[in-house]
């Protein structure tokens, strides 16, 4: 099969890699998002997919479907901070006049590459922060992003490269929202996550640098069955485990999603209320509000871009079928 071909969705255009296994759409003018993965050998959509119907939502908080961009993830408190000799200001819009869930929203990627073989297939996508007014307001240092979306078989692979082409040091942290379905089946659903303790937030959600024990949440590292689970969690990855999240049905269907151990320092686990029909496995980079915690960046994940430099980012999805 290995194929890539274009659609729609709600007049944008849509471009679908197909392995025969797995389907995967990507939205590269709203946001360069994965708004679906389907899984054609079992029939069901992996991810939460935006319906047609729900374009102004989804222009509003893209971060609800698929596995959407967090540049930078997280709240940063009043949207303020210092680096290198230089103060950001992001925009305040969310509670208590923070920031949340940075710069990359539904900003128009364009598709520079598109390659079809033997073994697979792949899209590649760019996006200069210069041409969004928005962003070089909030953070004038311009960036280059580039993104391989590469399938072959029963996996997705994502690889993120992100160079400065300014001319001073900035920060920069990135995470995925990444929204599976538990198919209104929350008993069928273990999660097994390396994690080794929860940091505390404040009144605002805000991180405060502390870190408590995993208490009844330990079973995470060997399995840990999501019903009746209510979690908007962050936790710490330890330094010598993977990034890697596993997360199986009772028959077997598994769903392995893994980071660059070196670079993913942190998982989020979002709900929504009490289990049901979601589960947000989300990898970070950084801490949210990481320039302004009083902790090493080897604690907090800020990565400092020098100008002229690059970063590559590897985060990969694969579906392992019972059997």
């Amino acid at each position: 099969m290995n194929q890539v071909t274009k659609g729609q969705w709600n007049g944008y255009d849509t471009y679908i890699l197909n392995s025969g296994i797995l389907e995967v759409t990507l939205l590269p003018r709203l946001g360069n998002n994965v708004i679906a993965v389907h899984d054609l050998q079992e029939q069901r959509q992996v991810l939460r997919r935006p319906d047609e119907s729900e374009l102004a939502f989804y222009l509003q908080k893209p971060y609800h479907f698929g596995m959407p961009m967090l540049i930078p993830p997280g709240r940063i408190s009043k949207g303020r901070f210092d680096y290198a000799g230089m103060t950001y200001q992001f925009d305040q819009n969310t509670a208590h006049d923070n920031h949340i869930h940075g710069l990359h929203r539904t900003q128009a990627w364009c598709v520079s590459d598109i390659e079809e073989d033997e073994e697979g297939c792949s899209v590649t996508t760019e996006f200069q922060t210069a041409d969004d007014p928005k962003w070089i307001q909030q953070f004038p240092e311009p960036l280059k992003l580039q993104m391989v979306f590469n399938l072959k078989g029963s996996t997705l692979q994502q690889r993120l490269r992100v160079s400065n082409l300014g001319n001073r040091p900035v920060p920069f942290g990135m995470g995925y929202h990444t929204w599976f379905l538990l198919d209104g089946q929350p008993h069928r659903w273990n999660l097994q996550l390396p994690v080794e303790g929860i940091y505390v937030l404040n009144e605002e959600l805000i991180p405060t640098g502390e870190r408590v024990s995993l208490r009844e949440l330990e079973s995470l590292n060997t399995g840990f069955n999501l019903q009746g689970s209510d979690l908007d969690t962050i936790f710490k990855i330890p330094a010598d485990q993977p990034a890697e999240a596993v997360l199986s049905r009772d028959d077997g269907y598994t769903i392995r999603y893994t980071g660059d151990q070196a670079l993913f320092k942190h998982w989020v686990l979002y709900t929504k209320g009490a289990a049901e029909e979601f589960l947000c496995i989300e990898p970070y980079t950084w801490l949210p509000n990481a320039p302004n915690l009083n902790l090493p960046q080897e604690e907090t994940g800020l990565i400092q871009l020098l100008p002229g430099s690059s970063v590559e980012l590897l985060t990969q999805l694969e579906i392992q079928h019972p059997g």
